[in-house]
């Protein structure tokens, strides 16, 4: 079984990926969390380049690679940690928005990457301080893009359904602002539309939530975890 790294996603910090990591490496998957913190993001609001989590991300693959040897390892990408992941893929330098900030060389991490499994990943998204990052990754690497070399799992919760009322307007709110449509299904955060990629292995799961801090069940439970980790190799 092959080590495996677990990217957060928006916002989040390392801490909260631990009783996944753990759940994983019971299963026998040596697991490492990129280590952020909250406020490694802080540099990537308003929709700047996710270079500072690039290069973290980067940093924590290698020090897997040597550590086990290795030649590849599977990589979860939670939410935006997903789409930031299909970047760390891509062979094409990570251009800024800002001209005064060099571009990025690829990382071309289709050669050591076996498997991608997006978990709750925001994949389209209409909100104008993501669009330039998603229509970078959309435009490069549409759907499964390294089908042939990486294997992309996607998958999706259905535990709410968006309305404009109380209780579900929040998942009305998310979801229209990242499919353009509030009332459909989704796991309160990310719609099941924007959620799936072409050529991808696409599951949706019932009942599963989108935060590791959400009341219920999310991606990382326990009774929850088996429904995907078979595709990791």
């Amino acid at each position: 079984m092959l080590p495996t790294v677990i990217l957060p996603g928006f916002l989040e910090a390392a801490i909260a990926y631990r009783p996944l990591e753990q759940l994983l490496q019971q299963s026998g998957f040596p697991t490492v969390t990129v280590p952020l913190q909250r406020q490694d993001w802080f540099p990537t609001l308003g929709g700047r380049p996710m270079t500072p989590i690039l290069l973290q991300l980067h940093r924590t693959v290698e020090q897997v690679l040597r550590q086990y040897n290795t030649a590849k390892v599977n990589l979860i990408g939670h939410s935006a940690g997903g789409w930031i992941s299909r970047i760390y893929l891509g062979e094409k330098a990570y251009l800024a928005r800002n001209a005064a900030i060099a571009a990025i060389p690829p990382w071309e991490a289709y050669r050591f990457v076996a498997t991608l499994v997006t978990l709750g990943t925001p994949h389209i998204s209409q909100e104008r301080w993501t669009r330039w990052n998603l229509d970078f990754v959309n435009n490069n690497y549409p759907g499964a893009f390294y089908s042939s070399q990486v294997r992309y799992v996607c998958v999706a919760g259905k535990s709410i359904f968006g309305q404009r009322r109380r209780g579900s307007w929040l998942a009305y709110s998310s979801y229209r602002l990242t499919c353009g449509q509030g009332n459909c299904w989704g796991d309160g955060i990310t719609p099941i539309a924007a959620a799936h990629l072409e050529g991808a292995e696409n599951l949706v799961l019932e009942g599963v939530k989108h935060s590791p801090k959400a009341p219920g069940i999310w991606y990382g439970s326990p009774q929850v975890v088996p429904s995907w980790v078979s595709y990791l190799e």
